[in-house]
C-alpha cells in the first residue's frame, strides 16, 4: 500500500510539473507572436506615414506651382 501511494504521488507530481512547463511554453509562444504582430503593425504604420508625407509633399508642390 505504501509503495503504491508513493508511486501515485510521484506520478501526480510529474504530471503537475509537465503541465506547468507546457503552460509556460504556450505563454512564451503567445508573447513572441504578439511581439511579431506589434512589429508588423509598426512597420505598416511607418509605411502609411511615409505615403501620407509623400502625398502632402506632392500637394505642396502643386500649390506652389500654381502660385508661381
Amino acid at each position: 500500500m505504501k509503495k503504491s501511494l508513493s508511486i501515485f504521488i510521484l506520478f501526480m507530481t510529474m504530471a503537475m510539473t509537465m503541465s506547468m512547463t507546457s503552460c509556460r511554453e504556450t505563454t512564451e509562444d503567445k508573447t513572441e507572436d504578439a511581439i511579431e504582430d506589434v512589429k508588423d503593425g509598426l512597420e505598416d504604420a511607418g509605411d502609411e506615414i511615409e505615403d501620407a508625407a509623400d502625398d502632402v509633399e506632392n500637394e505642396i508642390d502643386k500649390a506652389t506651382d500654381t502660385i508661381s
